[in-house]
């Protein structure tokens, strides 16, 4: 065999064939790992890597059709097949030295993740699962190339009949998704020649056993199939031995059963076993908080997906079955929308979009829809939005927990109104609802008390003061343990009675609206854009060492002496921060006469206990800090400190009502300087392809004049 691999990989690079292949590969990467990676930033290969996918369509039979064909158009094939040589050793040798060839290609394209991680953070993990999966890819396509070269003598019809071959592969999913978005037999049958699926999981950034299964049985297939039509020229040349079954059906049959069981085994086995999540973020892995709680899972919850089953979301398909796996009480189902358009008013009267998913139990349901599961930032100076969060695990694991929950267990949380309060913007509520509460507004002038089921209260920025009365209701509530976020909008002065809540507990509020002079801390070179300091604690428990962004906030001073009262500070300034006190006849940020001097903490927690009763409160300063568009500047990072504030208050830190964090989808990106971006891209579409093409003709040219 390796005589065999020795002379053809040497014929390889001795003519323009195989030089001409690495030179066209790495010509078209170059072109996208320039436009994707050094120019756009992105430092994730995977993105040049599945754009040139398709050039393996044109570039494998260019390589391949002369592997057979070639041999029995010259007849020296009757060398071959007359040799005392084992068929697979010359059929494998053959096979090896075009992967040989391709892999060269490859190991060129491995450096580039080395090269972009000199300007910043590369998911090296995930690089080299796609470089793997791409390499795999390849080498399937190899083989069937080889496979159409054994079919003919001509080597251009052995070039198209690849072409056309792989390209059905490549578009199998297409093609199956044409006949059925649901799915029959046909199609099942048909999508056992699907190519580019299993490319996917690698792309991102999954080691998926099922993808390696697969490639692996095409390969080991077409190299078989390759042998059992060479074996029947074979015998027909070498009259004077016969043997029964040369060129079997029924061993090629077995064969084809063989390989499609081994993968049928394999698809059957757990998520948790036959894909590993080599993301940098850990996309794809469950935490431990959701496996805990599946385990203890002891009633039936069926997932309904508003989607044809294999035209969904891969991502989220790859979730869903992770949860499949953990627990035999969860079941996933799909839906598709266009043979079942009216499923979704079983449950909701509201059409969720496409997509969505809607979690069911004996107990009730809930719509988790589409446009919540991926989280988007939204940059103002360019107008365009970023694919920023996954929150799949978190909305799944919250909608699981709802359907199963007595309803004596959801926390109710009581939204103050009547006082020209800002009402929570509908990430905010939607928070409140991932996180298991029942968000109600409650109208003091008409109750008699807050409600005895409050878990807590919001009072979000009132622009009107309290009454005497609604002001001793709230802090009766709060004597008797109650809990509650309290929001303040510096507009608004001389509250009397709903600024004796918060004296109440040793905090009054500055005069002013803060502004912050040192750079680092405000945004947008504006310098009431704070991007205050987060403080750690367990208000602040997912936000810690991330950016809050708090614009047009006021201070707080407080006690911090009181023996009755525990403070911690959330949100805070740096010592050049100022008060403005008159800020619409301010000519500077610094400060002027009158200013208050900082630091200043503009958001705390204030814990107090009489006679054994505790009551929690956290006040914040800027009301626009729960909307969603400041949300959006600092890619949901206030949304997560809402939350962490809401289930320290409720108690939402206990394992059977825990909230699943956001997790980041992609790193940031790179920063490529121009120079180099244009150096880098020349010399990889361009320089090293034209070299090795160059070098590739001298070859060919000076053994030519021999």
């Amino acid at each position: 065999m390796f005589a065999i691999f020795k002379r053809e990989i040497k014929a390889y690079f001795r003519t323009v064939v195989g030089w001409l292949f690495i030179a066209a590969v790495l010509a078209l990467y170059g072109l996208y790992f320039y436009a994707y990676n050094l120019r756009s930033g992105y430092p994730y290969i995977s993105y040049s890597l599945s754009a040139i996918a398709f050039i393996m369509l044109i570039a494998v039979p260019v390589l391949t059709m002369r592997s057979f064909a070639e041999e029995r158009h010259t007849k020296t094939d009757q060398l071959v097949l007359t040799a005392p040589v084992s068929l697979g050793k010359i059929v494998f040798g053959k096979y090896l030295a075009m992967v040989g060839v391709f892999t060269a290609a490859m190991a060129v394209i491995a450096l580039t993740p080395l090269f972009l991680s000199i300007y910043g953070t590369v998911p090296m993990g995930e690089s080299y699962v796609a470089l793997l999966g791409f390499w795999l890819y390849g080498c399937a396509c190899i083989a069937i190339g080889m496979l159409m070269s054994v079919l003919t003598e001509s080597q251009v019809i052995a070039a198209v009949l690849a072409f056309a071959v792989l390209f059905l592969g490549y578009m199998m999913s297409s093609i199956t998704g044409l006949i059925s978005q649901s799915g029959n037999i046909l199609t099942a049958i048909l999508g056992a020649y699907d190519l580019y699926t299993p490319l996917e999981s690698f792309m991102n950034g999954c080691l998926d056993l099922t993808g390696l299964v697969y490639f692996l049985s095409v390969i080991g297939l077409c190299l078989f199939l390759s042998c059992q039509l060479i074996q029947k020229r074979r015998y027909s040349v070498s009259t004077k031995k016969i043997a029964l079954g040369a060129f079997s059906i029924g061993t090629i049959v077995i064969a084809c059963a063989v390989a499609v069981g081994v993968n049928l085994v394999v698809r059957e086995l757990p998520s948790t076993v036959t894909a590993i999540d080599a993301t940098s973020t850990q996309l794809y892995s469950i935490t431990d908080t959701t496996k805990d709680y599946l385990k203890g899972l002891n009633e039936d919850v069926t997932i309904y997906v508003l989607a044809a089953e294999n035209g969904g979301d891969s991502t989220l398909a790859e979730t869903l079955q992770r949860y499949e796996d953990l627990s035999d009480h969860i079941k996933v189902e799909y839906k598709n929308p266009s043979t079942n358009p009216t499923f979704y008013q079983q449950y909701t009267s509201e059409a969720p979009s496409a997509g969505s998913m809607i979690v069911v139990s004996e107990q009730r349901s809930r719509v988790i829809d589409y446009s919540d599961i991926y989280e988007y930032s939204f940059d103002y100076s360019t107008y365009s939005q970023s694919l920023e969060g996954y929150d799949a695990e978190g909305q799944l694991t919250s909608a699981i927990q709802y359907v199963t929950m007595d309803s004596s267990e959801l926390p109710v949380i009581y939204e103050i109104t009547g006082h020209g309060e800002t009402a929570l913007s509908g990430g905010f509520t939607e928070a409140v609802e991932k996180a298991n509460m029942t968000l109600s507004e409650l109208t003091l002038l008409t109750e008699d008390a807050v409600p005895e089921d409050a878990a807590a209260i919001i009072i979000n920025g009132p622009s009107s003061d309290f009454s005497e009365d609604d002001a001793k209701k709230v802090t009766d509530y709060l004597e008797n343990g109650g809990k509650a976020l309290i929001v303040t909008n510096f507009e608004y002065k001389n509250l009397t009675n709903f600024e004796s809540i918060l004296s109440s507990y040793g905090i009054e509020r500055v005069d002013g609206i803060v502004m912050e002079n040192d750079a680092s801390y405000y945004y947008n070179n504006i310098p009431y854009y704070l991007l205050p300091d987060v403080a750690s604690s367990s208000y602040t428990t997912s936000v810690s060492g991330k950016y809050i962004f708090a614009p047009y906030s006021e201070a707080f001073s407080y006690n911090g002496e009181s023996e009755d009262v525990t403070y911690t500070a959330l949100l805070e300034t740096t010592e050049a921060a100022v008060s403005k006190i008159d800020v619409a006849n301010a000519t500077t940020s610094q400060k002027e006469d009158g200013d208050i001097e900082g630091p200043f903490a503009i958001a705390l927690a204030a814990e107090r206990t009489v006679d054994d009763v505790t009551s929690q409160i956290v006040v914040a300063g800027s009301v626009n800090l729960f909307t969603d568009s400041t949300n959006a500047i600092v890619s949901g990072n206030n949304v997560s400190m809402f939350t962490d504030i809401i289930s320290e208050l409720t108690g939402g830190e206990e394992e059977d009502t825990a909230v699943i964090p956001v997790k980041e989808y992609t790193l940031g990106t790179i920063t490529v300087t121009s120079i180099s971006a244009i150096i880098g891209g020349l010399a990889a579409s361009i320089l090293v392809p034209i070299v090795l093409l160059v070098i590739g003709i001298v070859i060919w040219a000076v053994r030519r004049k021999k």
